[in-house]
């Protein structure tokens, strides 16, 4: 493994960490701050600004990082999303926690940095893999936030922010004088000022035919994945009566199993199927999982469905990869920011929809809006029959030319 790979990982785990970690809080902070009026909607619309400085910012940091390089954009970006986290810690009322929100996806998006990063060490044999042990890290943080965010919680609904400063500030230190610069000098681009406009970068990839049905079902299954992030905590206290705690302990069962899906199970999948029927295996079990939650009437239902939904978490590292492979080395960052532009301007719309049908959905029928979400998996069956089509044809290929 290239000590930049394991580096970057690094970062991401901790990075992952300390998101994890103010999770779990802060639907009780909402409250606290907006006594308790809309706290859904203040927790979708939470989540909504977060994606749209993500959304308008990714393109930026990615194209910085095809001209300047990886590290030094990272470095920016960790030194901005530690003093974030201490705003957030402090903030006295919902404008200046709003305030925070934004500054915190400005340097959120720095993982189209790290996705970059990644694709600049990875090939054509090992860049599925890579990204699986990218969302893996991911998963890993996952488990060990909200674990310290309960503990931290419970004694201050502060203290969790002030400690995901802190490893945003070791991440920095990494970065700093560890992380070595993936991206050649040879490899960087000129920069175009054009290209730091989020839209443009939206035009450019749908301008390359060879992407746009990748990207239809790209859009389609973020879309779909953004129900859980925006109503897992207030669904789960709604429907179950779940305590802050126990929402932490499921964040965190979440992260290990999806953990141990991306690391032990995406390279071999991927590698005994190949990236298309690992990615339609991946999102068929997703689409299932969804439908069951919506019955699901007791706590253990929804434990015992994270284990097949957490292995069909392999189709978004399958995705990811097929979409890597159909540009060059020097438009890596692009396209990286790009999709993360994406996945921002779906977490946009995602959040407050899905806040707005929860809110009127009856109490004794809310599990309805999973039944919403998996619909939407059907939207990509014409897509993937084209992208299946065209697998075996390149396959085809392939053979002959062997």
């Amino acid at each position: 493994m290239p000590s930049s790979l394991t580096v970057v990982l690094l970062i991401v785990c901790l990075d992952a960490i300390g998101f994890g970690i103010v999770l779990p809080i802060l639907p009780d902070l909402l409250k606290e701050i907006s006594s308790q009026v809309h706290v859904a909607n203040h927790f979708g619309w939470f989540l909504s600004v977060y994606a749209l400085m993500q959304f308008l910012c990714s393109p930026v940091l990615g194209a910085l990082s095809d001209r300047f390089g990886r590290r030094p954009v990272l470095l920016v970006s960790l030194a901005g999303a530690a003093a974030d986290y201490v705003i957030m810690g402090l903030a006295p009322n919902l404008t200046i926690l709003y305030i925070g929100r934004i500054i915190a996806g400005i340097t959120g998006a720095n993982m189209a940095v790290a996705t970059s990063s990644i694709a600049d060490v990875s090939n054509d044999e090992n860049r599925a893999k890579h990204f699986g042990m990218m969302h893996s890290v991911f998963g890993i943080g996952f488990v060990i936030g909200p674990l310290i965010g309960g503990v931290f919680g419970a004694m201050s609904l502060r203290y969790p922010f002030l400690i995901a400063a802190a490893l945003n500030g070791v991440s920095f230190l990494l970065a700093l004088f560890v992380l070595k610069e993936s991206l050649p000098e040879e490899k960087r681009r000129n920069l175009d000022v054009t290209a730091l406009n989020p839209f443009k970068s939206l035009r450019w990839v749908g301008s390359m035919p060879a992407l746009v049905p990748f990207l239809v079902v790209f859009i389609i299954v973020q879309l779909a994945g953004q129900m859980p992030g925006s109503l897992w905590i207030i669904s789960s206290m709604d429907r179950y009566g779940w305590s802050r705690e126990l929402v932490g302990a499921s964040f965190s069962a979440y992260g290990l199993l999806m953990a141990i899906s991306q690391a032990f199970l995406t390279g071999p999948v991927t590698k005994r199927l190949g990236e298309f029927r690992a990615m339609v295996l991946g999102l068929s079990v997703e689409c299932i999982c969804y439908v069951l939650f919506a019955f699901a009437t007791q706590s253990w239902m929804v434990f015992a469905l994270l284990v097949p939904l957490c292995f069909g978490g392999i189709a978004h590292p399958a995705i990811q990869s097929m979409i890597s492979r159909q540009v060059s080395d020097s438009q890596q960052g692009e396209l990286q920011g790009s999709l993360v532009s994406l996945m921002s301007l779906v977490t946009i719309i995602g959040p407050i929809a899905y806040t707005w049908i929860y809110d009127r959905l009856p109490t004794e029928q809310a599990g309805l809006i999973w039944l919403i979400a998996a619909g939407l998996y059907c939207f990509c069956l014409p897509i993937v029959r084209v992208l299946g089509r065209q697998e075996t044809v390149q396959t085809a290929v392939e053979a002959d030319a062997a």
